[in-house]
């Protein structure tokens, strides 16, 4: 049985040839999949049977199963999802979290992920701290966002999509682009590349090979210290890249698409919250055209990084912008169902194994 979102149009019209039938069902597989919410080839209708069996004899339509539905008051709805080579006895290793977030406009973005768990190792995420088990197929990404589709109400729709979930997006390329083509495209659901972000701890060669694809998509690089003695205790990946490496590329990104980018700063009290990691955060990126976004740490069962005082954050802010820099505070949303990468799953595993982490408490000092 293989996973009907795994197939390309062109794979599905020539599968429909050799099946004597009209490759135009292609398109009309596709509808039901992205614009009609269908989870079943029962549901299809304008299919002949006889189609509909041999399909069903063939493709599955959803290789994932909700273990964990939350929802909070602001709006905000987490899934945890188990991929189809899970298993009742230990889930945890392969599964995988997607949220949808509602805002007072109107808009409904999703956060997906790329990977069931990170080799990347942050500091401060939980998805890290489990380790990477294996890179996510293009279905089980596009699936994520059919499901996350089906919790929207029927006057609702899609407006953004975030790759900012589990694992590292730039190391699941081949994977993530026909996915995220899939969810551009007219016949898919229809997402304009504009509205696509791609976030990444910064991986040059990466980086550059988007440049190169000319996507257009919107890249955010995790940024998170601004220098690399405490980015590389924060970020163990830097310490063979290094905050030049990343920068140089995403410039390479800006000349070659001309889409600004934005730059992901986690605020951690007493660690990387200071006038001084302010200012030379000003002195790195002063002249690129840049957004800072600021992200008060949303703490992590385990972890023993702390939320920085609004007065904190608010002093932060004053000195960017003093700084000439274009600032945006990202307020927390879904704090109280566990929404921050890799919370959900890891608390799955087990409240005990979930709380038995080592406790990292860093400071400037170290």
């Amino acid at each position: 049985m293989l996973p009907i979102l795994d197939q390309s149009v062109e794979q599905l019209q020539t599968w429909m040839l050799e099946h004597d039938q009209r490759p135009y069902r292609a398109a009309q597989i596709r509808k039901w999949l992205f614009a009609k919410r269908a989870n079943s080839w029962e549901q299809m209708t304008d299919l002949p049977l006889g189609l509909r069996e041999q399909l069903a004899s063939e493709f599955t339509i959803g290789s994932t199963e909700i273990a964990v539905h939350r929802k909070d008051d602001d709006g905000t709805e987490k899934l945890l999802l188990t991929l189809a080579d899970g298993t009742r006895s230990a889930p945890a290793a392969l599964q995988v979290e997607c949220v949808l977030l509602r805002d007072d406009k109107g808009h409904c973005s999703i956060c997906i992920s790329t990977q069931v768990g990170c080799a990347m190792k942050c500091a401060f995420c939980a998805t890290g701290l489990g380790g990477l088990t294996r890179n996510l197929t293009t279905g089980e990404i596009l699936e994520q966002m059919l499901q996350l589709q089906r919790l929207l109400k029927p006057e609702e729709r899609l407006s953004h999509i975030v790759c900012m979930g589990m694992g590292e997006p730039l190391a699941n390329l081949d994977r993530l682009m026909p996915a995220l083509a899939a969810a551009s495209a007219k016949d898919g659901l229809g997402i304009g590349v504009r509205k696509i972000t791609i976030s990444t701890v910064g991986l040059p060669v990466g980086i550059r090979r988007l440049a190169e694809q000319n996507c257009q998509y919107h890249l955010a690089v995790s940024l998170h210290a601004p220098n690399d003695e405490l980015r590389t205790q924060l970020m163990p990946t830097n310490r063979n890249i290094g905050i030049e490496a990343v920068l140089a590329a995403a410039d390479a990104y800006f000349e070659k698409t001309g889409r600004r980018v934005t730059y992901e700063y986690i605020l951690l009290a007493g660690v990387n919250d200071g006038p001084i990691e302010a200012n030379q955060l000003v002195s790195l990126l002063r002249g690129r055209p840049s957004l800072i976004n600021l992200i008060p740490y949303n703490p992590v069962r385990g972890l023993k990084f702390r939320t920085p005082h609004p007065s904190a954050v608010a002093r932060f802010v004053e000195i960017l912008e003093q700084g000439g820099l274009n600032v945006a505070i990202r307020h927390r949303k879904g704090a109280r169902i566990d929404a921050a990468c890799g919370q959900l799953r890891r608390a799955a595993v087990s409240p005990r194994e979930a709380n038995a982490v080592p406790i990292v408490e860093m400071t400037k000092d170290e």
